[in-house]
């Protein structure tokens, strides 16, 4: 069985190298070709960006099959062996996050050098040094405590039922949609801080926007990211009366009023559309596959691996597996959710004019850097999103630049 599971592992890993090669390839290949969506400048700065950021995803894998590796020759017996606890769920609570703060040690310097030196060097970094080690000092504080009290509860219920991965399961996914809930508020508690739109005519068209839809809010709020990073976002987070409309200041910068509406508009047709909560069942029922396999896991592997079938042991093989599961299972998920949106895409050109909706995607192509092609390899395993050009396609909209040879000038405005 270990064998078995070791092999599968490694085919997994080289299968994620090879998407990453074809994808570099690809975009190698396509950066001497025609600009398209983008001028040439931009567009050969993109390619830049998505092979550099591929690039170093390779080491991050590689990085992750050692660990892995580590951890099932002899590393998950040695940190079993590390705590002389008594209490089972206590010692689950001490091996399972210094499992988790390992392999975040194990990561930082790539995390590192991305932030400081790939998204520097692009133009996206706006953190200090002081700024990251704030974040990253209570992004861990808030991973031991939250993660502590999870773990010792998953132990508990380990130790107490046959059935544990059932109601596991359903513990865990009830945590995931109260996170979900709380997500702004815990946001803006440790990280960004959000501030009342103050920009009355842009709030009296959100407002109008909303009431069209039906969609209930606590509010809109602006965050300050631009004190961390440039690229443009916006999100509506929460569930039920703890909604929330956020809109970067960056995204606020750089689109105009009708482009935001736009955008916006796209969001609220997920709402409209009910996807939130589609994507919350279909990753509910993507968990639940996950602890019944690991549910079912023969004891043999437990012998071969020379350590006691524990609360401890079982968590941490599932984290180790569950990168391999969900990479099985993520492109139904992304089927799923490119499905949404372009149906998103059609409300969002509804509500705010589908000139404004093509308009801010294409700044925020520009803005974030974003490669307009991929791979259709890449794509099936890792988009969530359809490329935009799809998207464009699906609105109706032709997309062409002839400029081509110069590394200067405006690429067309996109055409019906």
């Amino acid at each position: 069985m270990l064998m078995f599971i070791m092999a599968l592992y490694t085919v997994y890993v080289l299968f994620r190298i090879y998407i990453s090669i074809m994808q570099i390839g690809f975009i190698n290949r396509a950066k001497r070709q025609q600009a398209v969506l983008l001028n040439t400048a931009e567009y050969l700065q993109a390619a830049e960006y998505a092979v550099v950021k591929e690039k170093l995803s390779i080491i991050g894998t590689f990085i992750e099959f050692l660990l892995f590796v580590f951890w099932l020759d002899s590393g998950i017996a040695w940190l079993d062996n590390l705590f002389l606890i008594q209490d089972d769920a206590l010692k689950a609570v001490a091996v399972v996050l210094s499992f988790i703060v390992i392999g975040g040690i194990a990561h930082l310097p790539l995390e590192w050098y991305q932030k400081f030196v790939i998204d520097a060097k692009f133009g996206f970094n706006r953190s200090s040094y002081a700024q990251y080690i704030k974040d990253t000092v209570i992004s861990t504080l808030l991973t031991l405590v939250l993660g502590g009290l999870v773990v010792y509860a998953v132990a508990q219920i380990i130790l107490s039922s046959t059935l544990w991965w059932l109601w596991s399961f359903l513990f865990i996914f009830g945590v995931i949609v109260l996170l979900n809930m709380f997500f702004p508020t815990l946001r803006a508690l440790f990280f960004d801080k959000l501030s009342p739109l103050d920009d009355e005519e842009l709030d009296a068209k959100i407002a109008t926007l909303m009431e069209q839809t039906g969609f209930q809010s606590s509010g809109v709020f602006v965050s300050d990211a631009s004190k961390r990073d440039a690229r443009l976002n916006a999100y509506f987070g929460g569930l039920g009366k703890n909604k929330r409309v956020v809109l970067f200041d960056t995204l606020i910068q750089k689109l105009s009023h009708n482009e935001l509406i736009a955008v916006l508009g796209h969001e609220l047709g997920h709402f409209s559309h009910g996807d939130i909560y589609k994507n919350i069942a279909a990753m509910g029922g993507m968990l639940f596959v996950m602890f019944a396999i690991f549910g079912n896991i023969p004891e043999s592997l437990y012998l071969e691996l020379g350590i006691a079938q524990s609360p401890a042991v079982v968590m941490i093989l599932f984290m180790l597996l569950m990168s391999l599961l969900s990479f099985v299972m993520m492109p139904i998920m992304g089927i799923l959710s490119r499905h949404n949106e372009f149906a998103a895409d059609k409300k969002g050109a509804e509500l705010g004019g589908e000139e404004h909706l093509v308009s801010a995607l294409t700044k925020l192509v520009t803005e974030n850097k974003s490669f307009p092609l991929s791979h259709p390899l890449y794509m099936f395993f890792y988009y969530t999103h359809p490329p935009v050009l799809e998207r464009f396609k699906e609105l109706g909209v032709d997309i062409y630049c002839g400029e081509s040879s110069a590394l200067e000038g405006e690429c067309p405005t996109p055409v019906r």
